[in-house]
């Protein structure tokens, strides 16, 4: 393995404009991935009723991209061994572009699901690699400066995926969704060709761990099933779902066991033993599940209960990225001479105040006052990322680089996946025991309620419609306290969170830096 890291130490960093195309290329590729992630989102009705399936079937569209995402990112440390770098990221940007077009393609709901899961295991390598090859582009001095660049793509991405998702599938039609990736690919491939083909990485023949691959497979997609099946199913009252948490359970033992004793693993999970690479990932980790969490339930709030159309909360949710993109390149520039635990520990204080103030919101809550927090939650990601990825990858040599980035990235869009099905289930949950709490003083004996009932009969309606809307109100009220909720609980999570980032041994000339020149 050691025998890799002169064939990235001999390669001297890119200058001027090749650095420049190297940057937007790789950035471009990244941004393409992310995108796809949620782009779907605001689609799935069009999807759902074009392919004549129910809404529930249609969320399939988005989980199987997600688990198959999850199951091929941490192979990349050893496809990167057995392929190279550049060989591996090429292959991976076209597989893309072709999956791509065979989703537009797509004549019914299964064949759609097919095809992205096969998008998604293609597109595993894409995130880790570009991160890699970026460092490589860099000298150690603006190591951090790289991940300010990289990271701006994966913020921005999230926040545009619904925006474009809406406006292409209410202007041309859903399968455009899918099509707009192969112009971006291509451009994007044939830089990283040009600029990359003769910086690519020492090979070796490794043997592939196939049973590890299979425990992999078998325990995540247990998991993602889990997850996804649990609300519809009630949790572990369904013999399905308990089926499905026993598998996943013994599955990940099995795995863990067998990774541990694999002499060519397919996860390296010996990277466990550098306390600043589990420090740095559980804390992105767990950071990343409560924001993708409360940025699935924003929208969802907005529109069921708000009045809100999709384009109206992708314009509530779009400013994120303003403030994200002005401070990342300052804190891509900063973070080699302070020190990152500080900028993660502002950005999750940060975190808990935005969630602080949206856990104020009321149903008078008017578009300023909804969309303020979310421009304040910009300075939190521009903090977030890049310190993060940089305590994540201090001190390793280049060569352990991409199962590092491959291992990390896969925590994150795991805790995003469950992030999002918690926050959903407790959201519906709360909203539930809310529901009941209000519709108890909904009586003979209360003024309020009464002289409500009144009116409504007044204005018309029959004592049972009038009944409806009284509870059509609770319901409003029920689902603003349950966000209130969620909101409330994951700020205090963020300042648990702090703690666990000072666990990390502080990176002496920063460790973005030491991870781009191979130091330790």
């Amino acid at each position: 393995m050691a025998s890799a890291a002169p064939a990235h130490v001999t390669h001297a960093p890119l200058t001027g404009a090749a650095r420049v195309w190297g940057t937007v290329a790789l950035s471009a590729a990244t941004f393409m991935n992310v995108l796809d992630s949620s782009i779907a989102n605001v689609s799935l009705p069009a999807i759902s009723g074009d392919l004549g399936v129910s809404s529930t079937q249609g969320v399939w569209v988005i989980t199987s991209f997600a688990v198959a995402n999850a199951i091929a990112v941490p192979l990349t440390g050893f496809m990167t061994q057995r392929f190279g770098q550049v060989r591996l990221f090429m292959a991976s940007i076209i597989l893309f572009m072709l999956s791509s077009l065979l989703c537009g393609l797509a004549p019914n709901m299964a064949t759609l699901i097919a095809f992205r899961a096969l998008q998604g295991f293609v597109a595993g390598p894409m995130i880790p690699l570009s991160q890699t090859l970026l460092l490589s582009s860099y000298p150690r001095a603006l190591a951090g400066l790289a991940m300010a660049m990289w990271s701006m793509t994966t913020l921005v991405a999230p926040v545009m995926g619904p925006l474009l998702g809406g406006w292409i599938t209410d202007n041309i039609s859903w399968p455009w969704i899918f099509y707009i990736n192969i112009p971006v690919g291509f451009a994007a491939a044939a830089i990283t060709w040009a600029l990359y083909r003769k910086r690519e990485s020492t090979t070796h023949k490794v043997p592939i761990d196939t049973i590890g691959l299979a425990l992999l497979v078998l325990w995540v997609g247990s998991l993602q099933l889990m997850l996804d099946k649990g609300k519809e199913l009630d949790w572990f009252h369904s013999a399905e779902v308990v089926t499905m948490a026993v598998i996943a359970v013994v599955g990940f033992a099995f795995f863990l066991v067998w990774e541990l004793t694999e002499k060519h693993p397919v996860v390296d999970l010996s990277l466990f033993k550098r306390r600043n690479f589990w420090t740095g990932a559980f804390a992105t980790a767990v950071a990343y599940g409560l924001f993708f969490g409360n940025v699935v339930l924003l929208p969802l709030w907005l529109q069921q209960w708000m009045g809100y159309t999709a384009t109206q909360a992708g314009m509530i949710m779009a400013p994120v990225g303003m403030l994200a993109i002005f401070f990342s390149p300052l804190v891509g520039l900063t973070v080699s001479k302070i020190d990152p635990r500080r900028y993660a520990t502002f950005s999750f204080l940060i975190f808990a105040l935005v969630l602080w103030m949206r856990s104020n919101f009321n149903t008078q809550a008017d578009f300023a006052t909804i969309m303020i927090p979310t421009i304040i939650q910009g300075v939190a990601m521009a903090f977030f990322f890049i310190p993060l990825v940089t305590i994540t990858l201090s001190g390793l040599s280049p060569d352990r680089i991409p199962a590092a980035s491959g291992l990390s990235n896969f925590l994150r869009i795991t805790a995003g996946a469950m992030g999002t099905s918690i926050a959903t289930t407790l959201w519906e949950n709360r909203a539930a025991l809310h529901h009941a709490q209000l519709a108890e003083s909904v009586t003979a004996g209360n003024p309020a309620a009464q002289s409500a009932i009144a009116g409504f009969t007044a204005s018309g309606l029959s004592p049972t419609q009038a009944l409806a809307q009284i509870n059509r109100l609770i319901d409003q009220q029920a689902f603003m306290l349950a966000s209130n909720d969620i909101f409330y609980a994951s700020a205090l999570l963020f300042l648990v969170l702090i703690p666990l980032v000072w666990l990390a041994r502080p990176a002496k000339g920063g460790a973005g830096s030491d991870a781009a020149a191979g130091a330790h």
